[in-house]
């Protein structure tokens, strides 16, 4: 399996990878687009849209389940996690989740 580097090609080119790889994964489990769109209860042409990486992601979703490829997510676009002692700086500060992003970076003070 080749690696690609996805900063050096288009949007497109990487919608259209995407699409391809699911088209191959669903015919490695010899399903067709057919069979596939009734099981998600989809069009035939919504499945042919993804293949050609024009898709939706709640159609990325239901496909995948469908697949049994959902495990891949994480891969796809692995949880943030909070450094340990990031956290522990956290607790220090406040018992308060963070809500949102302010947008501004606050610097740490020098001694």
């Amino acid at each position: 399996m080749t690696i690609m580097d996805y900063y050096t090609i288009s949007d497109s080119a990487i919608l259209k990878e995407l699409g391809n790889r699911i088209r191959k994964l669903r015919l490695h489990k010899n399903i067709t687009q057919e069979d596939l769109a009734e099981r998600t209860l989809l069009a035939v042409g919504t499945i042919k849209s993804l293949e050609a990486g024009k898709g939706k992601l709640s159609t990325l979703v239901a496909v995948l389940r469908e697949l049994g490829a959902l495990d891949q997510l994480d891969m796809f676009i692995p949880p943030v996690t909070i450094s340990p002692i990031r956290m522990a700086e956290a607790n220090i500060k406040s018992s308060r989740s963070r809500i949102r992003a302010t947008g501004t970076v606050h610097k740490s003070k020098k001694s």
